[in-house]
């Protein structure tokens, strides 16, 4: 099967979207995205929907695996979803310049989160990255001003500023933006920033700091943040924020495949 130029995460497929089902992934997940990447013992795996769902039916006991523990994991032989750094790091193995992942990884203030690999790995390595917004439940303006510090370029969709991913719960200007219909290949250095619209977003702020309790409190047990985080609001939301999530990957899928 011949794949697209760029590789989609599956760390959101994996463990992020409590309340959508495989069924619902495979009837709602386009044909022409067949380059979701994943660690099949060791392995690295790409494939369409059909051929991840039976890796996700496992994911409890799946790790999540980004750019920093992805040699060690391929030398033991792990199975594990791909956060965007790690899906970076295949990127970059492969020759691939571009990676796709919906919300990513933030300065924060969470044990373990003050600096998520995605934004090193951005500044680093040669692979660029769509995605939709850095999360809510961190810091999005120190996130912005990281990126720039390092030599990223910030990039919105259709407009040169970040008002939040789940939530309208920010608003910080970037370096630019990509207008409709100028669709041009990105650089390595570069992020693209393809948001949920407004209108589609959650627009109750006291979720997010309910989702954040339940994230930390996942943290201390030993758990995972995001994942925790993004469970909490699936049940407030009754599934609502799991579903724009999936659109928002698919959607950024497919301006990926216009820009390679």
């Amino acid at each position: 099967m011949e794949i697209n130029n760029f590789l989609i995460e599956s760390a959101l497929l994996t463990h992020g979207l409590a309340s959508i089902g495989g069924q619902t992934m495979g009837q709602m997940w386009p044909a022409s995205l067949n380059n979701i990447a994943w660690l099949d013992q060791g392995r690295i795996a790409i494939g369409g929907m059909a051929e991840f769902l039976p890796f996700r039916s496992q994911w409890r006991t799946l790790r999540r695996v980004d750019c920093q523990q992805l040699g060690q994991a391929q030398t033991q032989g792990l199975s594990g979803a791909l956060t965007a750094s790690g899906t970076m790091a295949v990127c970059q193995g492969l020759g691939l310049p571009l990676a796709v992942t919906s919300g990513m990884g933030c300065v924060g203030d969470v044990p373990g989160e003050e600096l998520c690999p995605d934004l090193p790995a951005l500044a680093e390595l040669p692979v660029a990255l769509v995605a939709t917004s850095p999360k809510d439940m961190l810091d999005i303006n120190a996130t912005v001003q990281w990126l720039r510090d390092h030599g990223v370029t910030v990039l919105g969709r259709d407009e040169p500023c970040c008002t939040g991913y789940l939530f309208l719960s920010a608003r910080v200007e970037l370096d630019g933006c990509l207008p409709a219909g100028a669709e041009r290949p990105l650089t390595p250095g570069q992020l693209l920033l393809n948001p949920i619209p407004e209108t589609n977003r959650l627009q109750d702020l006291s979720l997010l700091a309910q989702g954040v309790a339940a994230g930390k409190a996942a943290k201390q047990r030993g758990g995972y943040f995001h994942p925790a985080v993004n469970g909490e609001l699936d049940r407030l939301t009754k599934g609502y924020s799991s579903l724009i999530q999936f659109r928002s990957l698919i959607a950024n899928g497919e301006l990926a495949a216009k820009l390679v």
